[in-house]
């Protein structure tokens, strides 16, 4: 026979032993049969039709969702009835009830509220009351945090073109430029300025929520962090200045950060060049750590711009932070190994001695500063500092300052100086 026939005879007994092989496990288990479909194709880009489907779809569904929601009649009429059905004696100001009432509570607020009166939510808002009985003003915080977060997440749903749970940096662009007019503490922006701060804000979230770049971020991730609670502070009308100069996401705040810009870009082209970049802060960055800024970063002809910048910013004001340090390790791992050795702490070290000698400073001996750096940190490796060992330190931020800024690693040589006069202050103050 030939060789194509005892391929077709081959492929022939295949798909009878296979059929056997199939129809055997579906009749052994009857389960099987109803398994439930898993994956769905999302619709190519040419399939227009099932494109606006998908999305119609979508919108249909979070507009039902959004009505299985508390609206503010329904919360006010949640007050009413606790407040009606509160447990004396009350704690100071603070009214409590317990758990009957609580149920009786329940099954008056409709079926909206069935979801918040469970003995589960009970029970985690049980605090040490001697009568068994839960802070009426913290369930109801509870409920409207819920209500919150799942207006948020829809909010943010509505955003997301892909339909699969993440914004892109366009989407969340898109979400936070319509967000701008209701936000009161914004009123004084000018529309000009929209642009730079929208990239200013988008920033923060991508830096903190993307370590990966992936382009992308989880709608999940976004709701469980802190950054939308301090945008949506700008709601306040009478938000405090000091907030306000704290909050990242503030007018006063973002016109900070695009002023020191404006005021590194000497030449006025737009873009920050490494001898622009050198006066950011107190100006005692190291040249070697600039270089290497500029050799892994995202540069245009050997300059950096805006978005850049504010990746580099966010990064030495959040020193403390497992991003950031992130972000500085990439740098100081100059061999790309993946831990820090003694050969790339002298590498950045040696520019912290040469700065020291231009000021007319003493040079401190590097093995006194190497041996003082594995002890702060601690690592696994007694002879390796990976990026694990630095976060697990809680001191990766004062290790950075030591190897990339004079002025990091002067207050770090002089800070029990820096305490004491501090205490010496304190004292006058109190004798005053």
């Amino acid at each position: 026979r030939s060789e194509q026939e005892l391929k077709e005879e081959e492929m022939e007994l295949f798909t009878q032993y296979y059929a056997q092989w199939k129809g055997g496990r579906a009749g052994g288990n009857p389960s099987y049969s109803n398994i439930p479909r898993f994956y769905y194709r999302l619709p190519a880009e040419d399939e227009v039709l099932l494109q606006k489907l998908r999305e119609e779809s979508r919108a249909v569904f979070l507009q039902r969702k959004s009505r299985e929601l508390l609206d503010n009649e329904e919360l006010q009429n949640l007050w009413f009835l606790l407040d009606k059905h509160q447990t004396s004696p009350m704690i100071g100001e603070e009214a409590m009830i317990n758990y009957e009432n609580f149920l009786k509570v329940g099954e008056k607020a409709g079926p909206k509220c069935k979801q918040f009166f469970t003995a589960k939510i009970f029970a985690k808002l049980l605090h040490n009351d001697p009568y068994g009985r839960i802070s009426i003003m913290q369930f109801f915080n509870y409920v409207m945090r819920k209500v919150w977060l799942h207006q948020t997440r829809i909010g943010l749903s509505l955003y997301d073109v892909a339909g699969q749970g993440y914004l892109r940096e366009s989407d969340l662009e898109n979400y936070i430029l319509e967000l701008i007019p209701t936000l009161p503490q914004l009123d004084g922006l000018e529309k000009s300025f929209y642009s730079f701060y929208v990239c200013t804000a988008v920033r923060k979230f991508f830096f903190f929520l993307d370590p990966l770049r992936t382009g992308k971020i989880k709608i999940q991730d976004i709701l469980a962090c802190s950054f939308l609670d301090d945008l949506l502070e700008l709601r306040d009308e009478e938000l405090s200045k000091e907030s306000q100069e704290t909050n990242w996401f503030s007018a006063p705040s973002a016109l900070r950060v695009y002023g020191q810009y404006l005021n590194l870009d000497k030449d006025h082209n737009g873009m920050l060049s490494k001898e622009e970049l050198s006066r950011y802060g107190t100006g005692t960055l190291t040249n070697i750590f600039l270089d290497r800024v500029f050799q892994e970063c995202l540069t245009y002809d050997g300059e950096m711009d805006y978005k850049t910048y504010l990746d580099f910013v966010l990064a030495l004001e959040n020193r403390k932070e497992p991003a950031a340090l992130q972000y500085i390790f990439k740098l100081l791992d100059i061999e790309n190994k993946g831990y820090l050795n003694v050969f790339s702490l002298n590498y950045f070290f040696r520019a912290i001695q040469e700065q020291m000698k231009i000021h007319g400073q003493e040079p401190v001996s590097f093995q006194d500063v190497k041996d003082e750096i594995f002890d702060m940190v601690k690592p696994k490796d007694p002879y390796k500092i990976s990026l694990q060992d630095l976060i697990n330190s809680s001191q990766g931020d004062t290790v950075t300052s030591i190897l990339i800024d004079l002025n990091g690693f002067w207050t770090y040589e002089n800070r029990e100086v820096l305490v004491a006069s501090d205490n010496d202050s304190t004292a006058d103050v109190d004798d005053t």
